[in-house]
């Protein structure tokens, strides 16, 4: 498939995944997903952050000054600023972002892999990779395989474990920190019950129709340690001329005396 048929083709999986979160049952479960994801971004300051999301945008609560929105083609994207790449391909440097969302994307792309690769390389030693995915083994996730077949979002993507997205995350130097699942409702129910997400969200059950997995880098760069020097005064251009000078004098005038002791051996 070439870069342009595949960027329309996820181009179209965006478009089509905007009736779900504009439906009642999809607001109930972003504004859980937004709960989850505070926390973990309000103390952040600083940098960059990339938010590959198939929803709205999630990052508002965020400090970080510069949010970055991925988007598959020009026309889907929404402002100017807008990243627009493959997925798989990020036009960004390594290791320069804080934070990194990929909200519901992995379910959707046949190179998975490889995205989740390249949203390693972009995070930073220090910054967190975060996941949001469909959960398989919650209540909704149970009737998930007839749903498939009608092919409408979200049931029509590939939902994967958490356990599964942690073996990915170990493949590409990455440690899960920690899982959160969110949006606890039965399956007749259209919105995440109050007391059943605090429930829920109190013990963490594995129930939840979303998760959203927090991930760091392995091996991190060790900080560089800068060579300090104890000066009892300030250093002035006078005294570092003369401090050279004294030390260039001393040094010639050993030389010739040990010139002169040689000679007279």
């Amino acid at each position: 498939m070439s870069t342009s048929s595949m960027a329309t083709r996820l181009a179209q999986q965006m478009a089509e995944s905007q009736a779900y979160w504009q439906t009642e049952a999809g607001r109930s479960l972003w504004e859980t997903q937004r709960a989850c994801l505070g926390p973990l971004v309000e103390g952040r300051k600083g940098g960059h952050s990339l938010e590959m999301s198939m929803g709205p945008t999630l990052m508002t609560m965020s400090a970080i000054p510069h949010v970055i929105r991925w988007s598959p083609t020009r026309a889907a994207a929404e402002s100017s600023s807008t990243l627009v790449c493959p997925p798989d391909h990020l036009a960004l440097p390594d290791r320069s972002l804080e934070v990194v969302v990929i909200h519901h994307w992995l379910e959707h792309l046949s190179d998975a892999h490889h995205v989740l690769q390249e949203a390693a390389r972009v995070t930073s030693d220090n910054g967190v990779l975060v996941l949001f995915g469909f959960n398989p083994i919650g209540l909704n996730g149970l009737t998930q395989r007839w749903r498939k077949q009608q092919a409408n979002y979200p049931w029509s993507g590939q939902w994967r474990t958490a356990s599964r997205l942690r073996d990915w995350l170990a493949f590409v130097d990455f440690d899960v920190e920690r899982v959160d699942y969110c949006c606890f409702r039965g399956p007749m129910s259209t919105t995440c019950g109050e007391r059943w997400e605090a429930l829920g969200r109190r013990h963490n059950l594995p129930l939840g129709e979303s998760y959203m997995i927090q991930a760091q880098r392995r091996q991190r760069h060790a900080p560089i340690e800068r060579l300090k020097f104890g000066l009892r005064a300030p250093v002035t251009s006078s005294s570092l001329g003369a401090t050279r000078t004294g030390v260039s004098a001393r040094y010639h005038s050993g030389q010739r005396r040990l010139e002169k002791d040689s000679e007279s051996e």
